[in-house]
């Protein structure tokens, strides 16, 4: 029969159970707490990996694009190991508010949102367009009625076609013979480019990649402004009340854009038209 533990030999072992629980808490709790700069901080960016230039896996592979590449350099100043996490779309809210992810950067537009998260200032001023076959003729909106019109899912495009306050827009959507929602803007495009559908509704530095990485000549933007759906500004969204998280990456872009190394980012990605930051 095995021998019982006595009350007092069975505390110490107890004592020393609790004690050796209590220290491996406080170094997991060293390890994985929020540091400051110098820190083993990891920094989870959330982003959509079908959304060039902003974020995108390219053909080696890797995970890139020009929020990915201003997230990486927030992480060398401050000296944090950036994890780019890449997410589905329609659970960006889900990853955030679980802790998996601790911003979403990624053309994220802060326009309507503006109360549901806590933002950066705005550092991208974008616009939804039209993009169609340069050979359809099509050249304005209105040219668009009875025709099939590609979006992305939960897209700040699709916003723009439900915005009920926005009478031209229903109207417009309304017109159209369908609208078809894709999960990302590559699937869109090859469709666009095989006629399946007639146009795509699209953020004007998305557009404007997809049509460079295509066949030259072959896809048009719908030009000027009455053809633009809305104007908006993209901006890095933190969970709602993480102030502190957010302050010290907003800190890091000013001095980014004060040195001029946003400037050079935005460069390499062919998008210096379209930011905003320090201007």
């Amino acid at each position: 029969m095995r021998p019982t533990v006595s009350g007092r030999t069975g505390g110490c072992i107890m004592k020393r159970v609790l004690v050796a629980l209590l220290a491996i808490s406080m170094a997991a709790g060293v390890l994985t707490g929020c540091g400051s700069k110098g820190s083993d901080k990891t920094f989870t960016v959330g982003f959509d990996a079908e959304f060039p230039p902003y974020g995108y896996r390219d053909d080696n592979g890797e995970y890139v694009g020009f929020d990915l590449d201003l997230a990486a350099e927030v992480c060398k100043r401050q000296g944090w190991e950036l994890v780019k996490q890449p997410i589905d779309w329609d659970a960006k809210d889900m990853e955030l508010s679980s802790g998996a992810i601790d911003c979403i950067w990624n053309g994220f537009t802060m326009n309507g949102r503006e109360d549901a998260y806590t933002w950066t200032e705005p550092y991208v001023d974008n616009s939804q367009v039209f993009v169609v076959a340069a050979a359809s003729g099509v050249q304005n909106k209105e040219e668009l009625a009875d025709k099939v019109v590609a979006v992305q899912k939960d897209s700040s495009a699709l916003a723009a076609l439900n915005d009920e306050e926005n009478t031209d827009n229903i109207a417009l959507r309304d017109s159209f013979a369908q609208l078809i929602e894709y999960a990302d803007y590559n699937t869109a495009f090859m469709d666009l480019e095989q006629g399946a559908v007639d146009a795509v509704a699209i953020d004007i530095g998305v557009a404007q990649y997809q049509i460079a990485q295509r066949e030259a000549g072959k896809f048009v933007m719908l030009q000027g402004e009455d053809n633009k759906l809305a104007v908006e500004q993209y901006a890095v969204g933190f969970l709602k009340g993480n102030d502190e998280l957010r302050n010290t990456v907003q800190k890091t872009l000013d001095e980014m854009a004060a040195d001029g190394t946003f400037t050079q980012i935005a460069e390499k990605w062919g998008l210096t038209d379209s930011v905003c930051l320090g201007k």
